[in-house]
């Protein structure tokens, strides 16, 4: 086995794209976002877990060829930064534990074939495939985990031909088929991860639904007050402290 010196190893370049496209279709490119948005979001509060999508990941020092890019990958136990690629060996050995990989035509023979054996021999933990199209897995959601070294299938919770889901205890989130849709789910509180525009958009619709709420609020205590009610009795008659029947009238009674 050739050894390589230090400058040596040094002057090996690791490109970080291999000249092909990102996504070969909207499709993909959605579910890639979908996904590595998604889980980042939920993970933002670690600063030890990393998300990536279709960025380079090598595996073996000095060899440049070694490599393999997941449509999405996560990593437990690194520093959550910006990275070129994601090179193991620099990263205390740690391979990725989670990668979902998005099967079309030209991807399925890999993602089935080659892939498999490449990330078990990684020790990747769990390793999912999705058809969006549905024409190339059965069931179009599936995965695997690493057991004893060797993967074995995850169960499949079974809805429907387009609706089921698996666990990842690796993720500790649900991965769900919603009439065709990959989903993660969060089974601690039964919501969907949304993306950072869905969460501004689910932050902004919740805003915008407390202040009509409120606005409708401060219509009716100022109806009761005209009528001929104090604040007491307006307070007591909707079940609000006076300070706060104070607060919607802006002080005034």
């Amino acid at each position: 086995m050739t050894v390589l010196t230090s400058i040596e190893q040094e002057e090996i370049e690791y490109p970080s794209s291999d000249g092909e496209p990102m996504a070969e279709s909207d499709i993909t490119r959605d579910y890639m976002t979908y996904g590595v948005e998604a889980l980042k979001l939920h993970f933002q509060g670690r600063s030890d877990v990393y998300v990536s999508a279709n960025s380079l990941v090598y595996y073996e020092e000095g060899n440049k060829a070694a490599v393999v890019a997941p449509d999405i990958y996560v990593v437990f136990g690194v520093r959550k930064r910006q990275r070129d690629n994601y090179k193991i060996w620099k990263e205390a050995g740690i391979a990725p534990q989670f990668v979902l990989e998005i099967t079309s035509e030209t991807t399925q023979d890999v993602d089935q074939e080659t892939k498999p054996e490449t990330y078990r021999s990684l020790g990747v933990k769990e390793y999912f495939q999705y058809d969006p199209s549905g024409d190339y897995l059965n069931p179009i959601l599936q995965g695997v985990r690493l057991v004893n070294n060797q993967y074995e299938p995850i169960p499949v919770n079974n809805i429907a031909f387009d609706s089921l889901w698996l666990y990842s205890e690796v993720l500790g989130l649900e991965l769900h088929l919603v009439s065709g849709e990959l989903r993660f789910r969060n089974p601690q509180t039964g919501e969907f991860l949304k993306t950072y525009q869905q969460s501004e958009q689910a932050r902004l619709a919740a805003e915008q639904a407390q202040m009509a709420a409120e606005s409708a609020l401060r219509s009716l205590v100022s109806q009761l007050l005209n009528s001929g009610m104090n604040l007491e009795q307006v307070a007591q008659m909707m079940n609000l402290s006076t300070l706060e029947v104070q607060r919607l009238v802006g002080g005034n009674e």
